[in-house]
């Protein structure tokens, strides 16, 4: 029994290490992206997209933004 489980183990391991991105990195991207987004724009949802592509990750991120937050230089 406990070989069983130790080869399940590894076998996960393995599974996910080829994974383009892991649940908790994937949250945790998605967590900082939409607070720097937050920053600059009125937006709700920010979408992440990630594949495998020719020479490495494909990443794209995209906002609907009701507004643009300007800045203003003090002089």
């Amino acid at each position: 029994m406990k070989r069983e489980a130790t080869k399940l183990r590894l076998k996960k391991m393995l599974n996910d290490d080829k994974e383009e991105i892991n649940d908790a990195t994937r949250a945790a991207v998605l967590a900082d992206f939409t607070h720097i987004a937050k920053e600059y724009f009125d937006t709700d949802t920010v979408n992440l997209n990630i594949k495998k592509g020719k020479n490495g990750t494909d990443v794209s991120l995209s906002f609907r933004a009701s507004r643009v937050k300007n800045f203003t230089t003090l002089k």
